[in-house]
């Protein structure tokens, strides 16, 4: 009688399982913010904490089991600063492929790095015309 066990890692994969993915990933803990999308509205929200991502795709812990097949927007800082100084924040569009209790795998179908700005970045305020009117 053989009795086979195994062992999940953090992303739900089996542990000593052959590496089916094409895309290297990356071990990448930040808080991650998500939004599940229904057409034009915003379905459900919640944060979580990425554990793996690479350029096609992000495994993430999430508050709740997320729909299979339902379009994300996923918003997390980076961890890098672009030039030493301006952090930057990724946004990832993509679709739910997989979930369970632990978290949700997404395949990313965009992605874009945005400034969020820091003082030494920001340009000075360019004061408004000012109009005067002298009555006649």
């Amino acid at each position: 009688m053989v009795i086979e066990t195994h062992q999940e890692d953090k992303a739900g994969g089996r542990i000593g399982e052959r590496e089916r993915r094409m895309k290297r990933r990356f071990q990448i803990e930040q808080e991650v913010r998500y939004k599940m999308l229904y057409g034009q509205r915003i379905a459900e929200t919640g944060i979580g904490k990425t554990m793996n991502i690479s350029s096609s795709g992000v495994w993430f812990s999430t508050e709740n089991m997320l729909t299979s097949g339902m379009p994300v927007e996923l918003s997390m800082n980076w961890p890098v600063l672009l030039n030493d100084s301006c952090p930057m924040k990724l946004m990832i569009y993509g679709c739910v492929v997989r979930s369970n209790e632990k978290g949700a795998a997404v395949a990313i179908e965009r992605y874009e790095f945005r400034t969020q700005g820091t003082k030494a970045f920001q340009q000075p305020g360019i004061p408004a015309p000012v109009e005067f009117r002298f009555p006649l």
